[in-house]
């Protein structure tokens, strides 16, 4: 798993995390040769929030751990147009990039260490808690299944995707390797904002 691969990059204002949901529009170009691409060969993509730039237009430059992603349902909807939804399946860091001349990034990447399962402990009790309170008001199908409310990564990562945190705190959580130290960073961010005691 350790072995560097060539990814294509998808860089967006938003961060992904492993089993999270991603819905996507895809138009310009690069990412419609990317997404056919992908589709043809079952290969996934890597999505990075971006570090500078924009979505469109020029190429942004990503921070350097994303989440790799994978097409799980697809609709295309014109010629050069397609609504995806994603599935985020292993975080990687990017160890070189180049830019192509169609402006599409590709990054050898490595793999990041898969978290261990580790369960929620009674001091952070409250965080399940508010995430199954948030899955009842944003529907279950937001949310992938299995529901796994006694894991404190999957938890902070579906809780960082529903609750407005800041980009950088979400980006923090992506790159730490410490699951019961990621959903701190969570429930510090809640407490900042007097959303949680």
């Amino acid at each position: 798993m350790n072995q560097p691969q060539e990814l294509p990059i998808f860089p967006l204002g938003t961060v992904l995390y492993p089993d999270g949901r991603l819905p996507l529009r895809i138009f310009e170009p690069r990412y419609v040769e990317m997404t056919r691409e992908c589709l043809r060969t079952g290969s996934g993509f890597g999505v990075c929030l971006i570090l500078d730039g924009r979505e469109a237009g020029e190429p942004a430059v990503p921070h350097a751990v994303g989440c790799s992603a994978s097409v799980v349902e697809r609709e295309e909807l014109s010629p050069g147009l397609f609504n995806l939804l994603a599935r985020g399946d292993t975080r990687f860091r990017i160890l070189e990039r180049r830019v192509a001349a169609d402006g599409l990034i590709h990054a050898q990447v490595e793999w990041l260490t898969t978290e261990v399962s580790v369960s929620i402990s009674e001091e952070h009790s409250l965080a399940p808690l508010l995430l199954q309170r948030l899955i009842n008001e944003v529907g279950v199908g937001m949310v992938p299944m299995p529901h796994r409310l006694n894991d404190a990564a999957w938890v902070t990562h579906r809780l960082a995707e529903i609750l407005p945190l800041p980009l950088a705190a979400k980006q923090r959580i992506l790159e730490c390797d410490d699951s019961l130290e990621k959903l701190e960073i969570v429930l510090r961010q809640l407490r900042s904002i007097g959303d949680f005691g």
